[in-house]
């Protein structure tokens, strides 16, 4: 997706827009296409039928009935409906890019303003089944693996300090081939939580191949509900973050994904009780010893 189609998605209602960007370059080459001519016709797409539509973007009904289905829709007259509540409405996203000739202070507030967005939008699309699924399979798990490369490694040995200090048997490793080595000793009803913005990091993806051959719950973290991980995932949590940034990485990316992990966690102990409230007690007092 180039940056002109991207400052062209703040003309869409926000949740399509934060959906477009997740599978836009998933489509097949007709779904592309109509998906380009709604970028570029938002403003009047809810004036248009579904044969028009078609007409004017060069494909079948059938893929724009496809194309809205993807981005969350029953179908195109819901599409139609949201499009039109949204220019009818003086809701306007925008979503800042950090430019060259931007100030300090203006960075500052860019960044911390795309991560309060990421994590409002995060929520609001995160599926509630999803998520409740995941907190149980989490719950009757007898090992965690947590894995991720990169930062998302960061956010993966986070999540694992959190469970391992309540005495979970909880498994880390940065190294890949430790990974995979982690991931040969699963058994049915153990859990992988993988973290993977894009979704298509090939060394993880190993890692949930064996896993599930293991017979473990495969959870995955992404941005990007339609990937090559997503395919192999049993249960997605799906983040919403713009990567419109000068660097192409963006912090917010990672904090959404603390985030449900953060919740998930406290879930689970809250879902426990006091069964491991002494665990945490006595591995906090423990390592108080290395406070002054």
């Amino acid at each position: 997706m180039t940056t002109a189609m991207e400052l062209q998605l703040e003309h869409m209602p926000h949740s399509c827009a934060l959906q477009m960007q997740a599978v836009y370059n998933t489509l097949k080459k007709a779904e592309k296409r109509a998906a380009d001519y709604l970028i570029g016709h938002a403003k009047g797409v809810n004036r248009l039928s579904i044969q028009e539509f078609a007409s004017e973007a060069g494909c079948s009904e059938a893929t724009v009935v496809r194309l809205s289905k993807k981005l969350g829709y029953e179908g195109f007259p819901e599409l139609k409906r949201d499009f039109a509540a949204f220019e009818n409405s003086s809701d306007i996203h925008e979503y800042g890019s950090i430019l060259d000739n931007d100030s300090p202070l203006e960075v500052m507030h860019k960044v911390f303003e795309a991560s309060a967005q990421g994590l409002m939008d995060t929520l609001n699309m995160l599926d509630p089944e999803a998520y409740s699924r995941a907190l149980q399979s989490l719950i009757h798990a007898k090992k965690i693996l947590f894995c991720g490369l990169g930062d998302a490694g960061a956010v993966a040995m986070e999540a694992h300090l959190r469970f391992l200090r309540i005495g979970v048997s909880s498994l880390h490793a940065a190294d890949p081939d430790t990974q995979l080595i982690y991931a040969t000793q699963l058994e049915p009803n153990d859990v992988v939580v993988a973290i993977s913005h894009s979704g298509r990091s090939r060394q993880i993806l190993d890692v949930v191949k064996v896993a599930k051959d293991r017979g473990a719950t495969v959870i995955l973290i992404t941005n990007f509900p339609v990937s090559p991980l997503s395919k192999k995932s049993d249960l997605i949590l799906q983040t919403a973050v713009f990567s419109k940034n000068m660097t192409g990485e963006i912090m917010s990316k990672r904090i959404t994904a603390l985030c449900i992990i953060e919740s998930l966690y406290i879930n689970f102990m809250l879902n426990a009780g006091s069964i491991f409230a002494e665990t945490l007690k006595v591995a906090n007092e423990t390592i108080a010893i290395n406070k002054i």
